[in-house]
């Protein structure tokens, strides 16, 4: 995440574009793949029923990396539809093969910056849930500003959520994790929950594992009243 201006002085991007090599495979994926199984950015609110031929609870997960995890629980739960927000093209394209390979018809994604699809295209009240797993920790102190999770974002999460629907939230950094817990816990759309939804294990929590981090899973919930 990075707190620079998108071009033509756009607002503020939610991420940082890091070089990494886009296989064959996956820039087929971009270019064959996409029309059919993305959605593209646009000023204009997402028509769901349109984009997934029917009404289902709506989930958007916010930095879906690879796609792993983000495929497994859309196969896991059939009824509801998914939204993956991702910006770097590996992945985008990795998920693509994954939902064409899966023939997933409830997992869609957008590659674009997070913030602004939840301000563009996400309609007040309209999420079921929304999924934030190992968003960048951004762990220099100087750096703090940049990362997602803070005030502003939490408020624009829970005025997107219905009534009822959850925040989840996961990060293998203890003070990133007390700053989302802060920021949430402001927010006076939003409650505590005492028990955070079960999710598969993702490669960057593996690898934060490994490296003898502890995971912090956040669940809230937009008050009904």
């Amino acid at each position: 995440m990075t707190s620079e201006r998108t071009p033509g002085g756009r607002g503020i991007r939610s991420y940082v574009l890091r070089q990494g090599r886009t296989t064959p495979a996956q820039q087929r994926a971009l270019h064959d793949l996409f029309p059919r199984l993305g959605i593209p950015f646009s000023d204009s609110a997402l028509d769901t029923r349109k984009i997934f031929e029917r009404t289902a609870p709506v989930v958007l997960e916010i930095g879906s990396g690879m796609g792993e995890t983000t495929a497994q629980i859309a196969q896991a739960h059939p009824d509801t539809d998914y939204i993956a927000v991702e910006v770097h093209g590996p992945g985008v394209g990795s998920l693509l093969k994954k939902i064409d390979a899966l023939a997933l018809r409830n997992l869609r994604v957008i590659r674009h910056d997070a913030t602004q699809v939840l301000e563009r295209m996400i309609p007040d009240g309209t999420l079921a849930g929304l999924h934030l797993f190992f968003p960048d920790p951004w762990p220099k102190k100087r750096h703090h500003k940049r990362r997602l999770v803070q005030e502003p974002f939490a408020a624009l999460a829970a005025r997107k959520l219905a009534p009822g629907g959850y925040l989840h939230a996961a990060t293998d950094w203890p003070e990133y994790a007390a700053q989302m817990d802060d920021a949430f816990a402001n927010e006076p759309l939003l409650e505590k929950a005492q028990q955070a939804k079960a999710r598969p294990v993702t490669k960057f929590e593996r690898r934060g594992l490994g490296l003898g981090h502890e995971v912090r899973d956040l669940l809230y919930l937009r008050r009904k009243e």
